[in-house]
């Protein structure tokens, strides 16, 4: 370090200021708040969920009765619930003792997304900022379509096509990949065309446009997560599905998971497979084992948030195949081949961790996630997953 151009001080060019405190702009101030804020909340008597980082447990037994506190912290915003107003209340008062921070009230808009309570439960969307992406790409006038891409809409990375600005592309992509943390069935075609930043054509372009088009009809479309009854168990159920070779370019399938704590979709996933599947049935194992380690990940901070769970958690597969590979680790021809971190879903079914059920095709509802459906069928999963329009539980 040196003394900065032009402020220079004579006869001590070879001295610079010490730091005592970090301050905003400066690489070790997030790690130092972190330091700061976790060391407070830890004499308050929370527990940090080693899940989830960011995520803060207290429970205390006082006249009989268990009250409980849950702390989210993301950088320096704090979302707290618990069991009573009262316990609420108290950890405002240590908060506001120690550092400087407003009281914000009841949760009604984070981090873009819009919290809505009601006596069905709460609603939560990104309606204003579907319509700020519309408005920013010009697609606010255009004609809605029906579902966010074609059926059977395969695009290819270098296709011979006229190419398109990559920046603009790529700011489209951007914005949309944002609205998928409360619109699960967007989520398949905004990860199809993430694939194609690097030089994206003309057939890419529009297919973003289809899916800004859709967006553009069911701008008002959000989550709604039902009250439920405090004191009853928790149920935790999961769907997976692959389709197999969905990929032109590298012949890697799609596959697509999604969680449900009792009727609310907490989880999705659209992604390839990061293997090369020889048959369905391997596909499908693939993508029943990424969902399984996700399954485990969700036992594991439900437990650390101390909620009881009803039963362990359900994982549907529409494949025999798969389930019987699963249940039955028996090696043959077809499966010998499938790399050993793939059977880390046996030793979790064995433990009684997780639980592999069939499901029919028609009922599989990551369907969604995996690739482009017909306007019925995809309106049907939708419904089915929990995306609704908010309009008609906030009049």
């Amino acid at each position: 370090m040196v003394q900065p151009q032009g402020f220079e001080v004579d006869n001590h060019k070879d001295k610079v200021y010490r730091l005592r405190k970090a301050l905003y702009g400066l690489k070790q101030a997030p790690r130092a708040w972190n330091q700061r804020i976790d060391g407070f909340m830890g004499r308050l008597g929370f527990e940090k969920c080693t899940s989830e980082h960011g995520v803060y447990v207290k429970e205390r037994n006082k006249d009989g009765k268990t009250g409980k506190l849950i702390v989210c912290l993301y950088v320096d915003d704090l979302l707290v619930t618990g069991s009573s107003e009262k316990l609420i209340a108290e950890f405002k008062a240590e908060m506001i003792s120690e550092f400087e921070m407003s009281d914000l009230g009841r949760l009604s808009y984070f981090l873009g997304i819009k919290f809505s309570e009601n006596e069905y439960g709460i609603v939560m969307h990104q309606s204003r900022y579907a319509q700020e992406i519309l408005r920013k790409f010009d697609m606010h006038k255009s004609n809605p379509a029906i579902t966010p891409a074609e059926v059977g809409l395969r695009l290819e990375k270098e296709p011979e096509e006229a190419m398109v600005d990559p920046t603009e592309f790529r700011k489209i992509v951007g914005s949309l990949r944002y609205i998928c943390c409360t619109r699960p069935d967007l989520c398949f075609s905004v990860r199809l065309i993430s694939r194609y930043m690097q030089s994206p054509r003309q057939s890419h372009l529009n297919a973003a446009k289809r899916i800004m088009r859709y967006l553009q009809g069911t701008c008002d479309f959000g989550i709604l997560i039902p009250k439920g009854n405090p004191d009853t168990d928790m149920k935790v159920t999961a769907y997976s599905y692959a389709d197999w070779c969905g990929d032109k370019d590298d012949r890697k399938s799609t596959v697509g998971s999604i969680f449900f704590l009792e009727k609310s979709p907490i989880s999705w996933r659209s992604s390839k497979e990061q293997v090369v599947a020889l048959s369905s049935c391997e596909a499908e194992y693939v993508a029943a084992c990424e969902a399984t380690c996700q399954a485990v990940w969700w036992n594991s901070l439900i437990e650390e948030l101390k909620v009881r769970l009803l039963e362990k958690i359900n994982l549907f597969v529409d494949n025999k195949s798969a389930i019987d590979l699963a249940n039955h680790p028996a090696s043959h021809g077809r499966s010998k081949h499938i790399e050993t971190k793939y059977h880390f879903i046996r030793d979790q079914v064995s433990k009684k961790k997780v639980e592999i059920a069939h499901c029919r095709s028609e009922m599989q509802l990551s369907d969604i996630l995996t690739k482009a459906l017909k306007r019925e069928h995809f309106k049907e999963l939708r419904r089915l997953i929990g995306v609704i329009n908010v309009n008609e539980f906030l009049t």
